[in-house]
């Protein structure tokens, strides 16, 4: 059956839009009965971020999974790479975390994890789908049967030992001012007391969640607070998470924006001098940089690239056997670690090598030139504007005037109609020349 819910990373939408208390019901209740398997008590984690609706779609969850026999262990407002590592490690049937992840705070979403951490696949989101839009009167739980609900308390401390843990028993950041921005979200109490606990100087922005504020003007998506501020008390770096924590960027101590291409290339550099780097590569999207690409390549390493979504980095990686993967927006996967995105892990394994190198931030973390990238979106009303002759005659052009210069990507948007033509190469002039001509014949073909 066609997908109703479920896109890319879980369900997402507008609190009381899309994600009412009567869907979040049913997806506990089809969840919990996709997920009960043998005959031992069945049991699901729930955590959430901060905003305001999260409190509506626990208890909605809470209610549907109760119902047909599922206990429940809530954990509050959690990482969301969190949540896939207590489930596993709770022994839970399921997992599920109510984030929109970067996006506002008048959003919000439904993720799940499987008992193996791992997001679910298309099959088993496809079977909770038939089962939310049928009827499940019959199928729930007879009261002596129908589960509990308990808050567990020690949930926080145990992720942070769990962070900790990714690093080397000795290793200490004693020395290291640290900003660190959590976005007014999920990790506002967990990140910062990780990093003072390893002995970080630690200056805090973006942690007086209040239920509306989660990502407005801080966090991964808005990092120009966290640039001033890394200037303003001198420190030696900064760290930016995005509402669930599941990506991060870095601020050098210049004030200086790192994104997720510098990033993968210092934890690559760093596995691959350690004898670490599974499969002498990374993976990467076609979104990445192609300096990344050839800086790579010039230290003998390999960039698979998938489609946009941290979703198809993870499969190609565990397809294929690697063991660091992301995207340029500041998703890393170190899949030694966690088995999803985890920003806190990521800025964890930078600042090791910020420390372990001893030379500034700016200098660790800039590895390579990024070649000029030129972005552009066409929105369109209706049909195919890149089956148009035109357009592909544009293209074909267009690609032809790069060469081996650089690179064209056109595709339409997953979640808008939108066509989003992306060029890059060595000559700016060059490629916002070629971008603005494919532009031109998608608007023409879009008119």
């Amino acid at each position: 059956m066609a997908r109703t819910f479920f896109g890319t990373d879980g369900i997402r939408g507008r609190a009381n839009g899309i994600i009412t208390p009567d869907l979040a019901l049913r997806v506990g209740m089809a969840a919990g009965l996709v997920f009960q398997r043998g005959d031992h008590r069945h049991r699901v984690v729930i955590g959430k971020d901060t905003r305001l609706s999260g409190y509506m779609i626990e208890n909605a969850l809470v209610a549907g999974f109760t119902a047909v026999g599922m206990d429940v262990l809530l954990l509050g407002p959690m990482p969301t790479p969190a949540v896939a590592m207590l489930t596993r490690s709770m022994r839970a049937d399921l997992g599920v975390m109510i984030s929109a992840s970067h996006n506002p705070y008048d959003d919000n979403g439904i993720k799940l994890f499987g008992p193996d951490a791992y997001k679910l696949s298309d099959e088993l989101e496809s079977r909770i789908e038939e089962l939310i839009c049928g009827d499940m009167t019959g199928m729930l739980a007879q009261p002596a049967n129908m589960g509990r609900a308990k808050r567990i308390e020690s949930v926080h401390a145990r992720y942070i030992e769990f962070a900790k843990r990714t690093l080397p028993r000795n290793q200490s950041f004693d020395g290291l001012r640290v900003v660190l921005d959590c976005a007014h979200g999920a990790a506002y109490r967990v990140a910062p007391e990780a990093l003072w606990e390893l002995g970080c100087e630690v200056v805090t922005i973006g942690d007086q969640p209040d239920g509306f504020n989660i990502n407005r003007e801080v966090g991964s998506t808005a990092p120009e607070a966290l640039m001033a501020k890394v200037r303003e008390v001198r420190a030696d770096i900064g760290i930016a998470l995005d509402g669930d924590a599941d990506r991060v960027l870095i601020v050098d101590e210049k004030g200086h924006l790192v994104d997720g291409d510098q990033l993968m290339a210092v934890v690559a550099e760093s596995f691959h001098e350690d004898g670490r780097l599974a499969r002498n590569g990374i993976v990467a999207t076609v979104m990445s940089n192609l300096g990344l690409e050839r800086h790579l390549g010039g230290l003998g390493l390999s960039l698979d690239r998938t489609p946009v979504g941290d979703r198809y980095v993870l499969e190609h990686m565990r397809t294929h056997g690697f063991n660091v993967g992301g995207e340029q927006s500041g998703h890393l996967i170190l899949s030694d670690y966690s088995t999803t995105g985890d920003g806190l892990v990521a800025a964890l394994q930078v600042l090791a090598v910020v420390q372990r190198r001893q030379r500034p931030a700016s200098e660790v973390c800039h590895r390579f030139e990024p070649l000029p990238q030129v972005l552009r979106n066409v929105r369109y009303k209706s049909g195919r504007p890149l089956e148009d002759d035109g357009v592909l005659k544009a293209i074909a052009a267009a690609e032809l005037k790069l060469n081996s210069h650089g690179r064209l990507l056109i595709r339409p948007s997953g979640t808008e109609p939108v066509i989003r033509v992306m060029g890059e190469g060595d000559n700016r002039d060059l490629v916002e020349a070629v971008v603005n001509g494919v532009v031109e014949a998608v608007g023409l073909a879009a008119a």
